[in-house]
């Protein structure tokens, strides 16, 4: 009944603007109160009480809109490295232990921003050094930006139920 309950249901605004991710207990408990409704369901997987049978969710959606402001996703060394997928922006290394690199370096005013942080290999960042991309003519595999907050559900959240790709604007 445990690893039913830890399950993963998407969360919807009335509008069907995907709002977060839960667990399946916090989405029954959102049911119990009425104040959501199942848009899709996992096949054939039912949480029971002693008097009712509810079918586990996969995706709800609230009945009533809530306005949520500008959600922003924090700058961290953890978010960089998903936003980069794991990957050396500079050789495209995989599996091996990452930094976190200044674009343009701190010394030359260089600013911790998404769109000057990107992950580097420890060998690559030693060989970049003081130096921009251009300078050691180690150019980036993608510029780096700031990712939305709909484009981190869409790919930073593991592996995405099937039944979530057409509220997350995924194609088959």
């Amino acid at each position: 009944m445990l690893d039913v309950l830890s399950k993963r249901v998407l969360l919807l605004n009335q509008n069907y603007e995907p709002l977060s991710i839960c667990s399946a207990k916090k989405a029954i408990v959102l049911l119990y109160l009425g104040k959501a409704e199942i848009v899709e369901r996992y096949d054939s997987l039912m949480v029971h009480s002693v008097s009712t049978e509810l079918p586990l969710p996969s995706v709800l959606r609230l009945d009533r809109y809530v306005r949520v402001p500008n959600r922003r996703i924090l700058l961290t060394r953890k978010n960089i490295l998903k936003r980069d997928r794991f990957q050396c922006q500079y050789c495209g290394a995989r599996g091996k232990p990452l930094t976190v690199d200044h674009v343009i370096p701190k010394e030359r005013g260089g600013k911790e921003t998404w769109e000057n942080l990107v992950a580097a290999c420890v060998e690559c960042n030693t060989r970049k050094g003081n130096r921009t991309p251009e300078e050691a003519n180690m150019p980036l595999l993608k510029v780096p930006k700031k990712p939305n907050y709909l484009h981190f559900i869409q790919n930073f959240h593991g592996t995405i139920d099937d039944r979530w790709k057409p509220y997350l604007f995924l194609a088959d």
